[in-house]
């Protein structure tokens, strides 16, 4: 185990591959470890000089741009709290964050989408344009603006960079010698889609060892270039992407903002060994139309997670973009976030139809969620886990910290199996569970075989009321571009192949789903539409 701080890291990292890329974007800027680490030790200075101090949050409202980047280690290095912000929050979600959180200097950049990030805040926090002082946000301080243009009452980031030519190199590194690596370090808030979300405090140990155990299984070396479409804001982003290329001295080549034709353009202009994704990324990657044309055989392996991994698509990325060593992570912010994770040598098998084993130092338990016993190998069950990665607790909410974890051990919601061999199997979550007329119905079963479809993109299947059954499987499917395909004909494919009882009822034909701000389809929501398709 590593018990170093982020700071640290970075220092090693830079002393031992100096001339080594460590940032790269395609259109953008290009840091070399060594000038990474004088840019990063530059804003820190500037945030000491700022008033931040030990122990403040520092949230950051932004996209995949370099500042962010930079902003996480710089935070680091300080022992400030680095508090990531979803690019798809609205004004109330802002509002509740920035209050529950106690967040005193913000990043931002001016919009994402439609979203102007620049007006939402100052609807936020109207005091802020006269430079006063927040009744309602005792702890707010200082906005700055992640640009070129000024804003009232906003410092930009070139400020912060000019600021911190008064403070000297002695004091930044007596303030980094100073922290501890079971300090709090990065603060993510979960999705909410139960409650209010809630920020997940967790520590430089937590998330260090988390990101280096991930890159060990990957093979990572200073040789690798890391292609990171996914965002920085969630934990598949700023862990298991930019924390564990810096641990391992690759390259990091971030996308600001996905889009499948950039990824395909950055593998090959950049010669990335290595590509991240939620599912949803890799499926848009291979079906653009101009998918052929780019040179994808630099990559070797990579992480598919966020979200079940369909087989038909695992097989697709192992044969068609050259990732023989892709590999799938599964877990959750409060786990830093990665529980499992399969090997690059694994049998095929069990690398396309589990997510792997625990990572050393991490159990695993597969328990009733009624009664909490564990149950026998090849039983679906409630996954928990334990180990150096559970996070601290939930910033200023021990009721549900305590919910959640229950004598150390992580109760995830998961609906999972461990077979003979301690591999695990995700079956979806333990409310997703689908029991029709007594059967239990576990959909990701029925997604993994409906994906074999010629016909079928995507696929998503959900549980929805009915009166005589308790519950009726509807599955939501996306056609693949240029292809029909009737309710009759899918029902009939899945009647020749499975369980009677596991069919569809109900097939809904979909341009697109509703989806997380990292990648995950929201079934809650189909569940609603299909709810009121039904009149039900």
């Amino acid at each position: 185990m590593i018990e170093k701080t982020i700071g640290q890291i970075l220092d090693e990292t830079a002393e031992k591959y100096p001339d080594n890329d460590a940032l790269v974007y395609l259109n953008g800027p290009r840091y070399k470890y060594k000038e990474f680490r004088e840019i990063v030790n530059k804003v820190a200075k500037g945030l000491i000089k700022l008033g931040v101090k030990k122990g403040d949050h520092v949230a950051v409202w932004a996209y995949n741009v370099p500042e962010w980047v930079i902003l996480q280690f710089a935070t680091a290095k300080i022992g400030a709290v680095l508090l990531t912000v979803n690019i798809y929050y609205k004004k109330a979600e802002l509002e509740y964050l920035l209050k529950q959180s106690d967040t005193k200097y913000l990043f931002l950049i001016d919009r994402f989408k439609n979203v102007n990030y620049i007006e939402t805040l100052h609807n936020v926090i109207p005091e802020l344009k006269e430079g006063k002082r927040s009744e309602k946000f005792p702890y707010f301080e200082k906005a700055i603006f992640i640009g070129k243009e000024r804003y009232a009452g906003m410092l930009n980031f070139d400020d912060i960079i000019k600021m911190g030519e008064e403070i000297d190199d002695e004091t930044l590194y007596s303030i980094q010698n100073s922290l501890n690596c079971h300090d709090v370090v990065n603060m993510q808030y979960t999705s909410g889609t139960t409650g209010f979300p809630k920020g997940v405090m967790l520590t430089h140990y937590n998330i260090v060892n988390n990101a280096y155990w991930v890159g060990n299984y990957l093979g990572l070396t200073h040789k690798d270039r890391v292609c990171i479409p996914v965002p920085f804001f969630h934990c598949f982003g700023c862990v298991i992407s930019t924390l564990n290329s810096v641990i391992h001295g690759a390259t990091m080549v971030p996308i600001e903002i996905f889009d499948a034709e950039k990824v395909l353009k950055s593998v090959e202009a950049e010669r990335c060994t290595v590509l991240y994704g939620v599912p949803t990324m890799f499926v848009r990657e291979l079906n653009h139309p101009d998918f052929e044309k780019y040179d994808l055989t630099s990559l070797r392996t990579g992480i598919m997670a966020g979200a079940p991994c369909p087989v038909e698509v695992m097989k697709k990325v192992m044969n068609d973009m050259h990732m023989k060593e892709i590999t799938i992570c599964y877990g959750l912010t409060e786990a830093s976030p990665v529980i499992t994770q399969t090997k690059r040598d694994d049998p095929f098998e069990k690398r396309v139809e589990t997510v792997g084993k625990p990572l050393p130092y991490v159990e695993v338990k597969i328990v009733d969620p009624e009664s909490g016993e564990e149950l026998p190998q090849n039983t679906p069950g409630e996954l928990i886990a334990k180990g150096y990665n559970i996070m601290k607790g939930y910033y200023k909410m021990p009721e549900a910290t305590e919910k959640t974890v229950r004598n150390g051990w992580l109760h995830t919601k998961d609906l999972a199996m461990m077979d003979e061999e301690g591999y695990v199997r995700i079956l979806g979550r333990v409310d997703d569970m689908i029991i029709r007329g007594g059967e239990n119905v576990y959909p990701r079963e029925i997604e993994e075989f409906l994906y074999k479809h010629p016909k079928i993109k995507e696929i998503a299947v959900v549980g929805v009321p009915h009166p005589e059954y308790g519950e009726e499987v509807a599955a939501f499917v996306q056609l693949k571009e240029g292809e029909k395909a009737t309710e009759e004909e899918l029902r009939q494919f899945c009647l020749e192949n499975i369980a009677r009882y596991k069919v569809p009822k109900y097939f809904f034909f979909v341009d697109e789903y509703p989806m997380t701000a990292s990648g995950k389809i929201q079934k809650f929501k189909l569940r609603e539409m299909a709810k009121e398709k039904l009149g039900r």
